[in-house]
């Protein structure tokens, strides 16, 4: 992950994750801030979360700011909806207040761009691997995100569909989201279906696992039985990858 070049012994950099019911997207977030530790062993690098996990956010801010002259907050978020926009900057708003000594700076979440366009194209790859006939000719491709009540949110993700539509070979890719906005995943596998693919990969948008994730594998399964003529597969979601460090 890109950070400022001068941070010192005295700052903290502090790692925002979104938190989860499930443990396991706990940990991954866990395991990801002791393999950053490990790449800078100079830097003080804490986490905390904005829900359903310890330390809360303001709890993690206000730590921060109370033991660093300087706090470089990181928020390990794919898109810029409410907890980006709102709710990070009041909670640094509030540890300015009560700390006022210390310089609290907010790097930007991890929006669009190349490095995770990546992480899609190899997800893609390994699921394809997995069908009988990989061809991208007769396989279609569903992004499937979150869904969010910010357009700028939803937006990001229009975005990486039609990147990977013109960086691929596929004909058909397609958004999708899980809730709070549409299309979903069921009308979009159906509108494939009837424009002939016989094949359809779902590329799950999501950072780490956790409840929404089981949910989609769910999903996927009962589709695979309304649709037994269709060879449907569904890929993981990003996890910690190389590509994630360097952003």
């Amino acid at each position: 992950m890109n950070t400022p070049t001068s941070i010192t012994p005295e700052d903290t950099v502090l790692l925002v994750g979104h938190g989860s019911r499930e443990a396991a997207g706990n940990t991954e977030i866990l395991e990801f801030v002791a393999q950053w530790r490990a790449r800078r062993p100079q830097w003080r690098i804490e986490v905390c979360f904005i829900e359903f996990a310890a330390p809360s956010l303001h709890d993690g801010l206000l730590r921060a700011a109370q033991s660093g002259r300087r706090v470089l907050v990181l928020p390990l978020i794919l898109n810029a909806a409410g907890h980006v926009k709102m709710e990070i900057p009041e909670a640094i708003e509030h540890a300015r207040a009560h700390c006022p000594g210390s310089q609290i700076l907010l790097a930007p979440h991890l929006t669009a761009c190349d490095p995770i366009l990546a992480i899609l194209k190899r997800r893609l790859r390994q699921a394809m691997l997995g069908l009988d006939m990989p061809d991208p000719r007769s396989t279609g491709v569903i992004v499937l995100g979150r869904g969010s009540s910010d357009r700028g949110a939803n937006g990001d993700m229009a975005k990486m569909a039609r990147w990977l539509l013109e960086e691929g070979d596929h004909e058909l890719v397609d958004l999708a989201f899980t809730g709070i906005t549409w299309p979903r995943l069921e009308r979009v596998v159906q509108r494939q279906v009837l424009l002939g693919m016989g094949q359809i990969v779902v590329l799950p948008y999501y950072l780490y696992t956790g409840t929404l994730m089981e949910r989609i594998h769910r999903q996927v399964q009962h589709l695979r039985g309304q649709y037994p003529q269709l060879r449907l597969a569904c890929s993981t979601h990003f996890g910690f990858e190389p590509e994630i460090f360097e952003l």
